[in-house]
């Protein structure tokens, strides 16, 4: 393991012990950010992460959602915010909250930790922007 990865994965297990389990994005994201991760960019059905650091890159690779060919879900932005808000009450967890995403016809995301926002994207260039409160840790 190369010394940004670990970096980045010990980043994610503080934040996964701090975590509350309701509305407990913001604590993740305010970690990884001072951590030194500027965007984190998701590509979904494929569940890949990419970190973009101050010093560097790191991909992670998850389970895929689905495997072979499909049709890709209509955006369906509604939804999306279902699932967001499902999530955001602690209703779900982050392999529910991604298959709900992909469902609601979500094929990525950008979360920009500086800015506080992230944006969804659909396949034909719909998006969906979403702002984040500032946690103090």
């Amino acid at each position: 393991m190369s010394r940004l990865t670990e970096k980045l994965s010990k980043a994610q297990q503080h934040a996964m012990s701090i975590r509350p389990k309701v509305g407990g994005f913001p604590v993740l994201a305010e970690v990884l950010r001072e951590c030194g991760v500027e965007m984190n960019r998701w590509s979904l059905p494929s569940c890949q992460s990419i970190y973009l650091m101050k010093e560097g890159s790191v991909v992670q690779q998850g389970t895929p959602l689905v495997t072979g060919t499909h049709e890709i879900p209509k955006f369906d932005r509604d939804a999306l915010i279902a699932a967001l808000r499902r999530d955001q009450r602690g209703e779900s967890n982050f392999p529910e909250f991604l298959q709900s995403a992909w469902n609601a016809g979500v094929t990525g995301y950008d979360v920009d930790f500086s800015a506080r926002k992230i944006t969804y994207y659909g396949a034909s260039g719909e998006n969906y922007l979403e702002e984040y409160p500032a946690v103090q840790l």
